[in-house]
């Protein structure tokens, strides 16, 4: 079985998630193959919550086909994320139909997602569930906090080089490994999603899901095929490319990522 454990929520309450009852997740990895509440709700918003119960849940189990895309892929953000407290409707405009619902978790660790745009109450952000760079609009006056994560991600998968950034300066700077080229990691923007203790095979102490899956693999080791971060014990797979599609990285790497909030930005490129 997996584990969930915790990473930091954004700087907002700078508190630690803690740990939470066991899940089962098949990650590529496995096998070795403040914000209140709104004052009123509109008839159209009472609408949509009466009907939520009805909508898919976004996790990373699900499968959106028709989800807005994300439309600036490899752009930066302003590191604005959103902590969803209670299931929320997800919309594929503002103001347009509801599609899904955002669960209040994801893997039993509390929901964080990056927004990567606003209008208005609305804010677009980033979905955990497939296809890659699924987005959707949610409204920001009703049971959301807003924080925002200093830091974010980026791994160059071509140099096979992951960089932590804190306000856009690298704090940290590492040689990793990609997936192979029958097997490629994914490309695009995505983010933290999770930490997972890995209690079985043991090659990583924290797994780190992230909102985005294999184009190779429509499932993996039980699971929807979902891309991590996580440590691995044997060094020489450092530089390569030859995952199925994670991101294998250095032990001290995976100390900071763990420490990362959950909704930070991840850049896939």
């Amino acid at each position: 079985m997996i584990r969930k454990t915790g990473t930091r929520p954004p700087d907002r309450a700078d508190r630690r998630v803690r740990a939470a009852p066991a899940v089962v997740l098949g990650v590529l990895c496995l096998a070795l193959t403040g914000c209140a509440s709104a004052p009123s709700i509109d008839p159209a918003h009472a609408m949509a919550r009466a009907d939520l119960g009805m909508q898919a849940p976004a996790t990373t189990f699900a499968d959106f086909p028709k989800a807005p895309q994300d439309p600036a892929p490899n752009a930066e953000t302003d590191g604005v994320v959103l902590h969803v407290k209670q299931d929320i409707a997800v919309y594929e405009t503002p103001n347009g139909a509801v599609f899904a619902r955002l669960p209040a978790t994801q893997l039993d660790n509390p929901t964080w997602v990056p927004v990567i745009a606003e209008r208005g109450r609305w804010a677009q952000v980033l979905l955990p569930s497939r296809p890659n760079g699924a987005s959707g609009w949610v409204r920001t006056d009703g049971q959301v906090e807003r924080a925002r994560s200093p830091y974010d991600v980026d791994v160059d998968i071509d140099a096979r080089r992951l960089r932590v950034r804190k306000d856009g300066a690298a704090i940290g700077e590492w040689v990793v490994g990609v997936g192979a080229p029958d097997s490629p990691t994914p490309r695009g923007r995505t983010f933290i999603m999770a930490a997972i203790e890995e209690t079985v095979t043991r090659f990583s102490p924290i797994i780190l899901p992230l909102g985005v899956h294999s184009e190779t693999f429509s499932t993996y080791g039980g699971g929807p095929g979902t891309v991590a971060l996580h440590g691995w014990p044997d060094p020489s797979v450092f530089g390569q490319a030859s995952s199925d599609g994670c991101v294998r990285v250095p032990n001290d790497a995976l100390r900071l990522l763990t420490t990362l909030p959950l909704g930070t930005l991840v850049h896939l490129r």
